[in-house]
């Protein structure tokens, strides 16, 4: 009997069925599962799964003999004035590159169409393979975040004044905190109330684990903390923090993460975890001192894509 040639085809999207969304979701945890990690970030993550939002652009890749099983997906999102990309290939595969340097090229032309831009692609963890392909693909630049862990529960910190986030009242306030404190940051500077909203609405969220700190009338500074309840072990995440500039100098930052690893021990939590930017040596020290360590390294490689023509659909040959 004759094999059959087995398919691959690449189909773009400007957005997805909620069929699409849940067997994309289905090959992220596939790969999350393999990895300890999920392999796309939170930006990613929440336009994927966000029905109402039609920014992001999709490239899936099929494969078997009638072209229908998902091996393979990249999306890019924009935000801030440049695009965040990921690409997710399904574990094992021995064609792993090839199928991660078609899914970017594609998602590349797909921004290309639409006025191209800066481009960050982010490399969850160990992936050599993967950032080989960026590099291949005129991403050039690297800058790396770094995941820090610590056990808990820690010798408490400076007392401090602290009261819970209230939902519908303290956006405003929070946002001009956040977006003065991180003016210099691509991703979490420029927040606006639409971004904080969905965080709201996220599955995690909790507003007793949003500490807010108050002085002269002002809202100072803050710790928004977050439990990762499907990891193993459980991860009580400092998910943002931040001091206003004109509160610098008087050591809120080291209570402030004090407060939110207490919260998160309070609550049965063992292991704490933050990221922080590898150009951050103030925040690194800071967070070393405090017994924290360096458990992963993410990078984002980027580079500027041109504006091109929109092309519709890239076929790739069976094999």
């Amino acid at each position: 009997m004759a094999n059959l040639a087995v398919m691959l085809r690449i189909e773009r999207r400007h957005g997805l069925s909620n069929d699409e969304r849940s067997t994309i979701g289905n090959l992220i945890d596939t790969v999350t599962a393999c990895s300890g990690h999920r392999p796309i970030p939170d930006q990613l993550w929440l336009d994927l799964h966000d029905h109402e939002d039609d920014e992001a652009e999709f490239a899936l890749i099929f494969e078997d003999h009638n072209g229908e099983t998902l091996i393979g997906y990249a999306q890019a999102s924009p935000a801030h004035g440049s695009w965040t990309m990921g690409a997710v290939v399904e574990p094992g595969r021995a064609d792993r590159a090839r199928l991660l340097g078609d899914l970017a090229r594609t998602v590349v032309e797909m921004i290309g169409g639409r006025g191209g831009g800066t481009v960050h692609w982010w490399v969850l963890g160990d992936d050599a393979l993967t950032d080989q392909v960026a590099l291949d693909i005129g991403l050039h630049e690297v800058r790396s975040l770094l995941q820090m862990r610590i056990a808990l529960p820690v010798e408490p910190g400076a007392p401090l004044v602290l009261r819970p986030f209230r939902t519908g009242h303290d956006e405003d306030a929070w946002l001009a905190v956040n977006n003065s404190a991180f003016s210099w940051h691509a991703e979490q500077g420029g927040w606006d109330l639409e971004m904080l909203q969905r965080r709201e609405r996220e599955s995690w969220f909790d507003p007793a684990g949003f500490l807010l700190h108050e002085r002269d009338a002002r809202l100072a500074g803050f710790c928004w903390t977050k439990i990762h309840h499907d990891t193993q072990p459980v991860l009580g995440e400092i998910y943002v923090i931040a001091v206003h500039p004109d509160f610098h100098g008087l050591g809120l930052g080291r209570a402030l993460t004090s407060a939110g690893l207490t919260h998160l021990a309070d609550r049965g939590v063992r292991i704490g975890m933050l990221y922080v930017d590898g150009t951050n040596a103030a925040a690194i020290g800071l967070y070393t001192s405090m017994g924290f360590v360096v458990h992963r390294t993410d990078r984002a490689h980027f580079g500027s894509v041109p504006g091109t023509p929109p092309s519709t659909e890239l076929m790739i040959a069976g094999r």
